[in-house]
């Protein structure tokens, strides 16, 4: 290696700029080969010679290395593919990930510790912890309650409604929540048994989903202000979607008919809102339709 002056390009052999960077000479020609390093020129005799800008690169490389962003990643860097703020905010994110991760599986072994070790606990803890939880399971779920022919936009925007979202610090009894909620929609019987309550056509089916839509948000507009669930216009709303969907009209003897209906709906649809519920502190679809049926048992009990 010769020293040289400011402003002189150093020259660097493959075991020199090893020693210069803090790394090994293995390390120097696995970079240089896989394009992490500029191309070094040749000496006389073919020995590889690098300069001050392979060194730079291996530095650098070495440092954002140390900060756990993978070899691609701090490849990019040095080869201007991308700007270091952007691969730093792309490590973070893939952190985040993985302490969501670890505080998942954390909560997950507390909840089978309160279990005592209960075979059922282990068994659907085990089942959802097999991959890093996420809703995938859930949207299925979904996409096989819904009737085929649902326009796209409606279908997506229902199922986006539906999905809760996976706090990123769960307790165990979170954890526990989504392991039974991954459960239930896991089972194909629980799915075919709920869509078995809606075989409405195409357009009427729309209709409804439409309609029970503004229902749950007139709804969720009374949840927010913490009131009573109670007679109103969120009400009036539910009733006449489900009476238009009977090919009925809401009428006092609709009313009363409608509570026993909807008291005989399928056990698993109730089930997923309660677990929804959670793991999500803000209000759900299944909040906004449990504030309705109970608005509809009050009107009951001030009509009798």
């Amino acid at each position: 290696m010769t020293t040289g002056t400011e402003g002189i390009e150093r020259s660097f052999t493959i075991g020199a700029l090893a020693e210069a960077a803090g790394v090994s000479v293995k390390t120097v020609r696995h970079y240089s080969d896989g394009g992490l390093l500029p191309p070094p020129a040749r000496s006389g005799g073919g020995h590889r010679r690098y300069g001050d800008a392979a060194l730079e690169a291996l530095l650098t490389i070495r440092r954002l290395r140390a900060l756990g962003l993978p070899l691609p990643l701090a490849g990019a860097v040095v080869r201007a593919e991308l700007s270091l703020e952007d691969a730093l905010a792309s490590q973070q994110d893939e952190v985040e990930r993985q302490l969501t991760e670890l505080r998942w599986r954390s909560a997950g072994l507390e909840a089978l510790r309160l279990a005592a070790g209960d075979p059922d606990g282990l068994r659907l803890l085990g089942e959802a912890m097999r991959h890093a939880p996420g809703r995938d399971a859930f949207a299925d779920f979904w996409r096989r309650v819904l009737p085929p022919r649902l326009p796209a936009t409606l279908r997506s925007a229902i199922i986006d409604a539906a999905l809760p979202e996976l706090p990123a610090a769960p307790t165990a009894r979170q954890a526990l929540a989504y392991a039974e909620l991954h459960a239930l929609t896991a089972d194909r019987a629980s799915a075919a048994a709920v869509r078995g309550e809606g075989n409405f056509n195409c357009a009427d089916a729309a209709a409804f989903y439409r309609g029970l839509d503004e229902a749950y948000r007139l709804a969720g507009a009374e949840l927010a202000r913490a009131a009573d669930p109670q007679p109103g216009q969120a009400l009036d709303c539910f009733v006449a979607v489900h009476a238009r969907a009977q090919g009925s009209v809401d009428s006092a003897d609709f009313r009363f008919a409608l509570g026993p209906l909807l008291a005989a709906a399928d056990p698993a649809m109730g089930r997923y809102w309660s677990l929804a519920g959670e793991l999500t502190p803000e209000p759900t679809m299944g909040t906004a339709d449990a504030w309705l049926t109970e608005a509809l048992a009050t009107w009951r009990r001030g009509t009798r």
